[in-house]
């Protein structure tokens, strides 16, 4: 029998299991096992699994798995409850700090006993305002990989009735996230590896957004990586200037900063809640 240790950390609803090596240094993290313990009825229940290493260069260094198991791209919501758990877990102290995730290095910092704030580097891609046809139309949309792939859509860009020419969503929570979102994450312009999806509501000074993440294949209730693509998208096509604020799924409220200089993005970051759940032991 094979018990190991593990934290269960939350930002913003975005649930996260992590799994410190130091703890646990004889644990696999195969796609199997992390798909048992991300099942929220047989298993521990978590969007995504967080393994924190130390690091002989870097405080720590983290990799982040899908709760499908697949990885390889970023999660700026589980970097940031890294972030939580390595001040908790005394690797850290309140001051700018750089580590890895996936092979790459980000840097962030712990700001109170609620808020993290993590920098991305700068965004790749970027595709603005192209059509996709989902859900029985063309609808208007844009891309922006923010260590994630992403689209980004207007919910007034969305028809309810495909046959009635104004039909349009007024209202966030009406919209199918599932069924659109699942449509275009497997559309055939984003193979073979897929898409995210972000709905957005944009309001006088906010945005409302919805997101279906794939590796989860289903609604989160908050995406670090898609309120970060929102947000620029929201820039360019709406001029929503930052720092701009983001209600997410769960309620909560996220801020993305950022500068344009020279026509690159620069100091882009996301702040929002980070917080520890509770701790505990998995009898395997």
């Amino acid at each position: 029998m094979n018990n190991f240790l593990f934290t269960k950390l939350t930002a913003a609803g975005n649930d996260f299991i992590l799994i410190d090596r130091k703890l646990n240094p004889s644990i696999d993290l195969n796609s199997a096992f992390i798909k048992k313990i991300c099942d929220r009825r047989t298993g521990i229940g978590a969007d995504g699994v967080l393994e924190f290493s130390d690091s002989s260069t870097y405080p720590f260094e983290l990799k982040y798995f899908n709760s499908d198991g697949s990885t390889g791209v970023l999660c700026a919501n589980g970097a940031r409850c890294a972030l939580r758990y390595a001040f908790l877990s005394g690797r850290i102290g309140k001051e700018h700090t750089k580590f890895i995730v996936n092979d790459t290095e980000y840097s962030g910092e712990v700001l109170d006993d609620k808020l993290v704030k993590f920098n991305l580097n700068e965004p790749k891609n970027i595709k603005m305002n192209f059509k996709i046809k989902a859900a029985n139309q063309l609808i208007n949309a844009s891309y922006i990989n923010t260590g994630a792939p992403h689209v980004v859509i207007k919910i007034t860009d969305i028809l309810k009735n495909p046959k009635q020419p104004y039909s349009f969503y007024n209202e966030l929570e009406e919209i199918p996230v599932f069924e659109i979102g699942r449509e275009i994450r497997y559309h055939r312009d984003f193979q073979p590896d897929g898409t995210n999806v972000n709905f957005i509501d944009i309001q006088n000074d906010y945005i409302k957004i919805r997101t279906y993440e794939k590796g989860i294949e289903d609604e989160t209730l908050a995406c670090g990586t898609g309120s970060v693509a929102s947000a620029l998208i929201g820039y360019f096509n709406y001029n929503i200037h930052p720092p701009i604020k983001l209600i997410t799924r769960s309620g909560e409220t996220f801020i993305v900063d950022f500068k344009i200089e020279n026509n690159s993005i620069k100091d882009l970051s996301l702040t929002g809640p980070a917080i520890l759940v509770f701790k505990g032991e998995l009898i395997n």
